[in-house]
């Protein structure tokens, strides 16, 4: 697949796990209105974030410059924004921290795109039965 149409993909299945994670998280909330808000907080920080770091690898920046934004972006926005409490910020954090390498990971070693998470080389199915 062209390396330009893997970006939007890498978004689309970053926007869904980040949307479905929120979702765990605020289970027990009242449902009217969240999806908005899920939505919407999953613009600037999956959206965001990821078009601030494609930018920043572009541009020769260090991997772990163009990483810090998206990544504080996705650790304080949520939490702050829909206020969670105490129960639910150790579970955002937990889930969101381990969201990128298991979406890497999947990406890499099923279908061999190794560009979401570049830093961290696994090798994929096809490469492992040679």
């Amino acid at each position: 697949m062209e390396a330009w149409l893997r970006f939007p993909i890498f978004i689309a299945v970053s926007y869904v796990v980040f949307a479905a994670v929120l979702y765990l998280v605020l289970r027990r909330r009242e449902r009217v209105g969240l999806m908005l808000h899920v939505l919407a907080i999953g613009v600037l920080v999956i959206v965001g974030g990821m078009v601030f770091a494609k930018l920043g690898q572009n541009s020769g920046w260090p991997w772990w410059v163009y990483y810090t934004v998206p990544m504080l972006l996705t650790v304080l926005l949520p939490p702050v924004y829909f206020q969670m409490n105490r129960r639910e910020v150790p579970e955002y954090l937990v889930l969101s921290f381990l969201s990128a390498p298991v979406i890497h990971v999947l990406f890499s070693f099923l279908v061999g795109w190794k560009d979401y998470m570049p830093f961290v080389v696994i090798p994929s199915l096809w490469d492992l039965m040679g």
